[in-house]
């Protein structure tokens, strides 16, 4: 297999020097985002070339397994001939054309197809291009929605999320975010949230554990919704798994109560599945795990399996009819995005859905994910490995001081950082999250291609973090 491209950009008579042209163009100019670009020790990233079915390739000629799917959004691998050639044929037609006050093909097809796959129910489709504008429109539709509902109640103008919580970097995701080292210094920008405490077994904030715990982080949250449902317009989660809190995964018959809170008490329930959608959990979607319907659903990652941006977020026709009339009412929506449902977004979309839906495709998605941790099992015994935790698709190996009082690392060391430094040495991308490495690959990931990845991970934490060092 190739390791770079055949084009005049990239001549195979010379493309060192090509390469490392763009290379300094990088250093120079490029804004990575979630990196500190320290002057004394400048960020080399791989500069990747080409990619085929799981795996890169970058400019030195080193083939890296795609292990977090291209930041979480590649579900059946890169250059896909389906997925290129919708996309090849939509070109034929149309690159763009807004939807504002206009329709397209394309869009149209997506919103019917989503409609069809969703939790049933959800039956209006509004499209941006990404998690963060997906769930910021959520937000914005549950505030406008208690203000223009049959019976309005304006005072129910707060939201409740998360400890921990992550919904993207827009003001609005940041306000019922809540992750200390990506939102504390916006602070002074954002809307006040209530908190309910987070679902995680392994670092329970209530000090308890399973079973005997009696799902007491559900009932805290059933609680605040109680008392707390004369102002609450919305209740937002990600459904199962809290993705970049580092893989956290709920018990079993947390997102049900809340769901049965929201709807007892008339509180919306905005289910972010921008991380868990599309096959992630083993299901189509994180919600139908528990059988819940959520009032908006904010989709995103994966809805093109990797290819271009785009987002949607779903809502009842409860909601979408508090925003019909006359336009003398003032009752529309008046948020949207230059691409929203761009037909090439859209185009790749529907081949990836088609794909995703053949017979057995997403059922072995949870074989796949059982194979993946039992060949992490080395890890299990480990003195610095506190806890391998899954749903589908979605692992996290948490790090930990000492496994015995699972008392954290020192978070300076960035030690997950040099395990995924020392995984691209062999063979494998990934990134971790603080001191979680984590494993999300391409959904397609052959089983000799996922033995491939777990063997780097336990190479790596040994090479690490060696079992007899303090």
């Amino acid at each position: 297999m190739k390791t770079a491209p055949d084009s005049d950009e990239y001549p195979t008579s010379e493309p060192s020097s090509v390469w490392e042209q763009a290379r300094l163009w990088d250093r120079d100019h490029v804004w990575h985002p979630f990196e500190p670009h320290d002057p004394e020790d400048p960020l080399r990233p791989p500069l990747f070339l080409s990619g085929e079915g799981c795996w890169l390739f970058d400019s030195e000629g080193n083939r890296l397994l795609d292990g977090v799917s291209s930041l979480w959004c590649n579900l059946h691998g890169h250059r896909v001939p389906r997925i290129d050639q919708a996309v090849r044929d939509q070109l034929d037609r149309l690159a763009h054309c807004t939807l504002l006050g206009a329709a397209h093909e394309p869009a149209a097809r997506l919103a019917r197809k989503l409609v069809e796959i969703a939790p049933p129910g959800l039956n209006r489709v509004y499209f941006s291009d990404n998690g963060a504008t997906a769930v910021e429109a959520a937000l914005k539709i549950a505030f406008q929605y208690q203000q223009q509902r049959p019976d309005p109640k304006p005072e129910k103008a707060r939201y409740l999320a998360l400890n921990e919580a992550y919904h993207g970097d827009t003001l609005g995701a940041v306000a019922v975010g809540d992750i200390p080292r990506f939102h504390r210094q916006f602070g002074p920008l954002l809307f006040p949230v209530k908190r309910a405490c987070q679902p995680f077994c392994y670092r329970c904030p209530l000090g308890l554990a399973r079973p005997a715990c009696q799902l007491a982080c559900a009932n805290e949250a059933v609680g605040l919704i109680q008392r707390h449902a004369d102002e609450l317009a919305a209740v937002i989660v990600e459904p199962v798994v809290q993705g970049a809190a580092g893989m956290v995964v709920a018990p079993e018959g947390w997102l049900r109560a809340v769901a049965d809170a929201c709807k007892r008490h008339d509180v919306l329930l905005i289910a972010d599945e921008v991380a868990t959608g599309f096959g992630r959990t083993g299901k189509l979607f994180a919600c139908q795990h528990e059988g819940v319907t959520p009032d908006l659903l904010c989709l995103a990652k994966g809805i093109t399996g990797g290819y271009l941006p785009l987002a949607a977020t779903l809502a009842t026709d409860q909601i979408f009819g508090a925003f019909t009339g006359p336009p003398s009412a003032g009752r529309a929506f008046y948020h949207g995005h230059t691409y929203s449902g761009n037909p090439l977004g859209a185009a790749a979309a529907l081949a990836s859905l088609e794909i995703l839906l053949e017979p057995g495709y997403l059922e072995a998605v949870e074989d796949k994910g059982r194979l993946l941790e039992s060949a992490l099992s080395p890890l299990l015994g480990h003195p610095r490995v506190g806890e391998i935790r899954r749903k589908g698709l979605m692992l996290g190996v948490e790090l930990v001081a000492d496994r015995a009082t699972r008392a954290p690392l020192d978070p300076g060391r960035r030690t997950g950082r040099a395990i995924c430094d020392h995984a691209r040495s062999l063979g494998v991308l990934l990134r971790p999250l603080g001191d979680v490495v984590v494993l999300m690959p391409p959904l397609a990931i052959r089983p000799d291609e996922i033995h491939h990845l777990a063997h780097a991970v336990v190479a790596s934490v040994h090479k690490v973090l060696p079992p007899g060092a303090d």
